[in-house]
């Protein structure tokens, strides 16, 4: 084996990615047989066949390059209120952020599933999850889902999965595009969904909700501020819920929106969109969908979870959960807990650099309060 692996690294492979040169060319239409090109593709009808070149545009210098996008981003209509969005909208980050988030104590070159070259990423996430924590008045937050839209729905499919029950309440006052999430999300899952309407004030129908769950209803979604920018009255739509053993999952597409509105601690889960954390607008994401519940809950939320683990009174370390199927598997290492048989796979995708910017801010944040409490 030891002979054949040293044989293998001696070998010389050319690694080129380069178009084929003509006399390779020739090489491999002789290797198969056909004097030319267009023998190659005789079987190709000839209306079908482009004998032209490509309309393509010239090749571009670098410096070529920043002026084209430049220029496009000219076309963005920079300078003016922005009335779309649907929740997305531009929001001002600190420009201290970029510096901190580069720092060696957060930047870590790996991915955070090896927990030990990567503990600066991780306490990255550790500090995220906290926030959110914080924020939503939840006990354990991920870190972190697709987008709001996703959040909701896997939501809807983690209550499915507690309660055992297969048919969930979804408020008309919820974001239309996570409505339609949600609706492909629940066609594949064969899961049946009641929408309920809203009263003249923007807000919830609770006479008509009330009729809508039954026994058989594994959560009532709403969202609030919902998306007439109307707070529902969370207290009330739980204890409707509530006391049909359903579960209350809220939605929330504006995070920002917890800094001067109560959290619905009454809900059993909270999905929420934090784009407005330090997500630039992207042309429409993807963006950072969360979801935070009470900690009797967590084997059934998916996603990724970094805890601190204290190994002696001076000694803790930051380690990596995943749930299975919530992503990338490569070099994970699953705990008890998480067996193949109880996956909850979703989708998951946001980038490292979107993570460290929004635990920068919470950093940031911290730090000026703790020098305002120093200097009073």
């Amino acid at each position: 084996m030891k002979n054949r692996q040293s044989s293998i690294v001696n070998r010389k492979f050319p690694m080129r990615y380069l178009p084929k040169s003509p006399s390779d060319r020739e090489a491999i239409l002789k290797a198969i047989g056909a004097r030319s090109i267009n023998d190659l593709f005789a079987s190709i009808p000839a209306e079908y066949r482009l004998e032209r070149d490509l309309k393509v545009p010239r090749q571009m210098a670098e410096s070529e390059i920043v002026d084209w996008f430049r220029e496009r981003s000219r076309e963005n209509g920079d300078g003016y209120a922005t009335f779309l969005g649907a929740g997305a909208y531009y929001h001002y980050r600190p420009v201290i952020i970029d510096s901190l988030i580069s720092r060696g104590e957060f930047l870590t070159a790996y991915t955070p599933y090896q927990a030990e070259i990567s503990q600066g990423t991780l306490q990255s996430i550790f500090e995220f999850q906290t926030m959110i924590c914080e924020l939503t008045g939840m006990e354990v937050a991920n870190a972190s889902m697709y987008d709001g839209s996703t959040a909701a729905a896997e939501a809807v499919m983690m209550a499915v999965r507690l309660t055992g029950r297969r048919s969930a309440v979804v408020a008309n006052s919820l974001h239309p595009e996570y409505r339609e999430v949600l609706a492909t999300y629940a066609h594949h899952q064969s899961l049946p969904l009641t929408t309920t309407s809203f009263t003249d004030s923007g807000r919830v129908n609770l006479k008509e909700l009330e009729k809508l769950v039954t026994q058989e209803t594994a959560c009532v979604l709403i969202q609030s501020p919902n998306f007439f920018g109307t707070i529902e009255d969370v207290a009330a739509i739980a204890e409707i819920a509530h006391k049909q053993g359903a579960m209350l999952v809220v939605s929330i597409a504006e995070a920002i929106s917890l800094g001067i509105v109560e959290p619905p601690r009454q809900a059993d889960i909270i999905a929420m969109e934090a784009q407005s954390f330090g997500v630039p607008l992207g042309f429409g994401g993807p963006y950072c969908g969360v979801i935070a519940t009470r900690e009797q809950y967590v084997r059934q939320m998916p996603g990724r979870l970094v805890p601190r683990a204290a190994h002696s009174a001076r000694e803790s370390d930051f380690q990596h959960l995943h749930q299975p199927g919530a992503g990338g598997i490569d070099g994970q290492y699953f705990y008890d807990h998480l067996r193949q048989d109880r996956t909850t796979g979703t989708r998951q995708t946001e980038s490292g650099e979107d993570q460290l910017r929004r635990a920068a801010i919470r950093q940031a944040c911290q730090s000026a309060v703790s020098q305002c409490s120093a200097i009073q």
